[in-house]
């Protein structure tokens, strides 16, 4: 049988919600059949373009708006998205797109009544950029009665299955892994930066530098206890966390809690690194593939070690940790101009598999 070879040139689009900024890579995807891992990539430029405090605020503030100015906002931010892709694709002199892949940015995500909301996927990036666009990953998985995440297990099992398991330490933890049964298995774990940058921004910091401050505070375990005895722990998976989530579960008991910030940072570190060793040991997970932010804060992985010494944490280039997210939503949308399955129903909860992602073709490709 005659191999067949298929490249395609991508720029991925990836928001998180801890705010870091706008994560852009291209990205170029081979696929050849006929191989026991079809495909892989090659990671050719990558930027993070930081937000500034005013958009921080607005998209801190925005899961609060009402329907009138989420409809506002979704125009100005997909708008100020097509800006910050148009000089990404000027910069690095980029032709002959096969898509630009985008995320948005997640404001809403309530699966359990059946919505979640990425603004910046509106039609007219298509226009705005001059390329194939291929967003809103999310709301068809919700549709079908999914969680609508994690998406990204299905690049954890087609570009990096040389790992048990992939962890992503960023706004949330998740972990995507194949079950003994071969079944990829996939789900949110707790809330990383998204509590920890909070915590810091109160004295004007944007996170804490390797975890240096939350090192010099004490544990304090009742409030530890209290993170620990959440009820989304004992909630079997599919499963998924959203900031709406978090503003209700775990800001309030911290603003309440007269402690110090070393020690506030202090106790959720611990219960991150808890929950993390928690499912990597329920689930014999030992080799596994570390990505996002939270990589880099030193005492989160030296406190994840201690509860999970048999782990070993595989180190890939700093760019692949960074942006893996990216990379993957990249891949997403390759299988979906494919029209092949990018959503897998044993990670999200969907009543199938799916493709997921839409398309939208600038003016100029359809005239």
């Amino acid at each position: 049988m005659t191999m067949k070879r298929y490249r395609y040139h991508i720029v991925g689009v990836m928001s998180g919600t801890s705010l870091d900024g706008i994560d852009l890579v291209h990205v170029e995807f081979n696929y050849q059949s006929n191989q026991e891992r079809p495909w892989s990539f090659i990671l050719k430029q990558c930027q993070t373009i930081p937000y500034s405090p005013q958009w921080v605020q607005t998209l801190k503030q925005a899961v609060d708006y009402s329907p009138e100015e989420l409809e506002i906002l979704n125009e100005r931010y997909t708008v100020y998205l097509a800006g910050v892709i148009q000089d990404f694709i000027l910069k690095h002199k980029l032709e002959a797109l096969a898509g630009v892949c985008s995320h948005g940015h997640t404001i809403l995500h309530r699966p359990d009544l059946g919505y979640t909301l990425q603004i910046g996927n509106l039609p007219i990036l298509a226009d705005l950029i001059n390329q194939v666009v291929v967003c809103d990953f999310r709301t068809n998985d919700v549709a079908l009665q999914g969680q609508g995440a994690p998406l990204v297990p299905i690049g954890d099992k087609l570009l990096f299955a040389q790992y048990q398991g992939c962890l992503n330490l960023g706004g949330f933890a998740n972990i995507s892994f194949l079950s003994k049964e071969g079944k990829m298995l996939a789900f949110d774990i707790c809330a990383v930066n998204i509590v920890l940058n909070y915590l810091v921004s109160k004295i004007g910091l944007a996170y804490d530098n390797h975890g240096d401050l939350a090192r010099k505070g004490v544990v304090n375990q009742e409030l530890l206890s209290k993170f620990n005895s959440l009820n989304f722990y004992s909630d079997k998976g599919p499963k998924s966390l959203g900031l709406e989530y978090v503003k209700q579960n775990i800001y309030p008991v911290l603003d309440n809690s007269n402690l110090s910030l070393e020690d506030m940072l202090c106790t959720f570190v611990e219960h991150i690194a808890m929950q993390v060793a928690h499912v990597l040991q329920d689930n014999n997970i030992e080799n596994l593939l570390v990505s996002g932010g939270g990589f880099y804060n030193t005492f989160l992985i030296e406190r994840l070690v201690f509860y999970a010494p048999n782990v070993v944490l595989s180190q890939v280039e700093s760019n692949i940790v960074e942006f893996k997210e990216a990379i993957i939503f990249g891949l997403l949308g390759v299988l979906a101009l494919r029209k092949e399955i990018n959503v897998l129903s044993s990670v999200t909860g969907a009543i199938r598999d799916h493709c997921s992602g839409k398309i939208y073709y600038p003016y100029a490709f359809l005239h």
